[in-house]
């Protein structure tokens, strides 16, 4: 027989969202309107703490295109993002017709280097082309340099997306991930940290802004008692049966925290005795990681020519699922071409890089199987 699949990051249900998803039925609230959804928003603002408010959307994808929007980003203008992360950190730049700037790593994070940012503005202002946002990451969970990263953006006037897809939960110095930038963004994606099955939500300041928000994402249909439209709006709303769900999992969400930090700690505790082998882990007590997924590199000169494409393909064969870390976004064929600032810590990352099973659900069972195929590869 062949051994149940043990995936990089499933959904994981607490059990309470059936009944918020039923109520919903219940009452005929399946349009992107209703209380799941109002609910889901309020409960999100009291998990952030920040005095925020929060408009939910049917992606992350939609937070970051509607972001900037509101921030006034148009055709031809530059954005600066970091290089290693999803695709969909950088795609909503292209569907505005602007120009990308991709910023490289620093290894203590793995998110945008404050140096190459800072090198990339000079050089952009230079040119006679001021960047008119920055895109930043808190990568797999981990919080980006925030205090770093956010005087850069002071000193030259740039307002900060806050990309925190992957990072609800975490926070810097007690504050939570998502509440930095003038704008923060969340994934409810179904492998993320908590899910809605698919949804999103920008964190916003006002409610003036949550109210631009709510206009832009609901085809920008003007106050009039017939369907008039004075700017183009977009379908991003996000439905009352998703927000069941999301109502549900916010339950939980500390729980899944938890167990996620605990699986962290699983391989920390394992490869604390393998040579060559570092796990992404918090630099200090400033920052704490929901380690929405666990992430190491391999340094083949020290682990006897043992690569992370060797542990990949060992886990497959045992039908356990893991993943090269984001190939960065300047290797893309679609973005190769846009500018790139710094050195070559992002794509060194990806070359030597893993990111291994984290999801909230994996028990012992699971467990022993992942160190199974660990010692017979790696020893010990």
């Amino acid at each position: 027989m062949v051994n149940s699949k043990i995936w990089l990051s499933s959904p994981h249900m607490g059990g309470n969202e059936q009944n918020y998803v039923n109520e919903a039925f219940a009452t005929n609230w399946v349009a992107p309107l209703g209380p799941n959804v109002n609910g889901f928003e309020s409960d999100l603002e009291n998990y952030l703490q920040a005095d925020v408010k929060v408009g939910a959307l049917s992606s992350g994808t939609a937070a970051i295109h509607l972001g900037l929007i509101i921030l006034g980003v148009q055709a031809g203008d530059e954005v600066i993002c970091q290089s290693m992360t999803f695709s969909a950190s950088a795609n909503p730049i292209m569907y505005l017709g602007a120009i990308p700037i991709f910023i490289d790593s620093e290894i203590e994070t793995w998110n945008m280097c404050p140096i190459a940012l800072e090198e990339a503005i000079k050089d952009r202002i230079a040119k006679g082309k001021k960047p008119k946002a920055i895109i930043g990451v808190h990568l797999y969970g981990m919080p980006y340099k925030v205090d770093e990263i956010h005087a850069v953006a002071k000193r030259y006037d740039i307002p900060v997306l806050e990309d925190s897809a992957e990072a609800l939960g975490s926070h810097y110095k007690g504050q939570k991930c998502g509440t930095f930038g003038d704008m923060g963004v969340l994934s409810f994606n179904g492998n993320k940290i908590i899910t809605t099955s698919g949804g999103g939500a920008l964190v916003i300041k006002n409610l003036a802004m949550k109210d631009r928000v709510v206009f832009l994402s609901t085809q920008a249909r003007d106050d009039a008692p017939h369907y008039q439209h004075s700017e183009v709006g977009y379908n991003y709303r996000m439905s009352n049966i998703c927000a069941g769900i999301g109502r549900g999992q916010m339950e939980v969400l500390d729980a899944h925290v938890a167990l996620r930090r605990q699986m962290h700690e699983f391989y920390v505790s394992y490869f604390s005795n393998i040579k060559g082998v570092t796990v992404l882990t918090e630099p200090d007590q400033d920052y704490f990681s929901n380690h929405w997924l666990s992430a190491i590199v391999i340094d083949p000169a020290l682990t006897t020519g043992i690569t992370s494409e060797d542990l990949r393909l060992a886990m497959e064969a045992e039908n356990i699922e893991s993943r090269p870390l984001w190939k960065p976004m300047h290797l893309q064929p679609i973005f190769q071409d846009y500018p790139y600032y710094g050195s070559t810590i992002a794509e060194t990352l990806f070359k030597n890089g893993l990111c291994l099973p984290s999801g909230s659900n994996l028990d012992d069972e699971a467990r022993a199987r992942i160190r199974s195929v660990l010692v017979k590869l790696m020893g010990t």
